[in-house]
């Protein structure tokens, strides 16, 4: 497994690129692995040049929650790859776009030979999720380095985001990689 992080965007999000080489080469394609792409905020074409310079298939699109900054490419890498854009079933009626796959808790997303399990993390925004790895963790704008999301927007709960961090905490340990919505990547410390 590779993970490649784009900064795109106004708000400077964080996007992920999970990239599984392990997938065997079609017979009708130079293409070899899956990728999925976490949190597209922007800049579609530098996040497609780069799926392109992979030279693997764009399987998903998943959005760790509903904010633009986290899903205004979705739209245009879909059309430009065909892959399936998959959110929370509690964010439904706070996109703007068609999802292709509403998530629920222990999900499990297959790219390639990585699998991410789904954690309903609500809090930031009612749908709010974040995605485990085998060591690591994608958190979108729960978890960040030096703190954790926002509450004031809409669908926002500061008691709820207190619960969601809660049993996020008990379910890492430490050294796990943390990939958050924005700013730094870091291990995960108790």
């Amino acid at each position: 497994m590779q993970i490649k992080r784009l900064i795109v965007g106004k708000l400077e999000t964080n996007c992920y690129l999970v990239i599984s080489k392990n997938e065997p080469r079609s017979r009708e394609t130079s293409l070899r692995g899956e990728v999925g792409v976490i949190d597209p905020g922007g800049e579609a074409e530098k996040i497609l040049k780069e799926i392109r310079d992979i030279k693997a298939v764009l399987k998903y699109i998943i959005n760790t929650h509903c904010h633009f900054d986290h899903t205004s490419a979705n739209e245009k890498i879909r059309k430009e790859t065909g892959a399936k854009i998959l959110i929370h079933r509690a964010e439904k009626n706070f996109i703007n776009f068609e999802a292709d796959r509403f998530l629920e808790e222990r999900d499990e997303i297959r790219i390639g030979d990585i699998i991410l399990k789904v954690l309903h993390t609500p809090g930031h925004t009612r749908g709010s999720i974040c995605l485990i790895g085998e060591n690591l963790v994608f958190t979108g704008d729960i978890l960040f380095k030096d703190g954790y999301g926002r509450t004031d927007l809409p669908e926002g709960s500061q008691k709820d985001l207190e619960k969601s961090l809660e049993k996020l905490s008990k379910l890492l340990k430490p050294g796990i990689i943390v990939y958050p919505g924005h700013g730094e990547i870091f291990s995960f410390i108790l």
